[in-house]
């Protein structure tokens, strides 16, 4: 799936392996980008399969972490009591991954919420280029009947032991 009108200035989805990109990953307090929040937000700078770089923020939100979300996430209201706000953090996101490539697992889950998230503070939306590993495995392993990250680190028989 490409550009839509709802995010007409989100980037492109591509299919092709670059050798410098950024992975990223958020936590959020649920799964809509309009009435949900990211709680953190972290990236690692990836060049020639080397890690280069990494920006990694704890996001506080407007409201209270519910007891679910902090039991998924590992991420409690004590933890975001000091940490910014996300019109705060998402400046110094941009500015660590600038206009490369970002890659992750279900990663438009996350640039959805980073892109609505951008447009509501009033900063430039969110418009790198992508690359969705879960279309990738998809696409790679159809016979499989589940392509959830954590099935696809089983499948692959990826240590795991630093998951999450």
């Amino acid at each position: 799936m490409s550009r839509s009108d709802k995010r007409p200035l989100k980037g492109d989805s591509l299919i092709q392996f670059p050798t410098e990109y950024v992975v990223i990953d958020i936590e959020t307090t649920g799964v809509s980008p309009c009435w949900d929040e990211i709680i953190e937000i972290a990236a690692l700078k990836i060049s020639n399969n080397e890690i280069c770089d990494s920006f990694e923020s704890l996001v506080k939100p407007p409201f209270k972490i519910s007891t679910f979300i902090t039991e998924l996430t590992g991420i409690s209201n004590d933890m975001v009591e000091n940490a910014p706000c996300i019109n705060e953090v998402l400046p110094s996101f941009f500015d660590f991954i600038g206009n490369t490539i970002v890659l992750g697992h279900n990663v438009h889950f996350d640039i959805n919420f980073i892109y609505d998230k951008s447009l509501k503070a009033n900063i430039k939306p969110f418009s790198n280029n992508f690359i969705d590993t879960l279309r990738l495995s998809r696409k790679l392993y159809p016979e499989l009947s589940h392509h959830r990250l954590i099935d696809m680190v089983d499948f692959l028989k990826i240590d795991n032991s630093t998951y999450h």
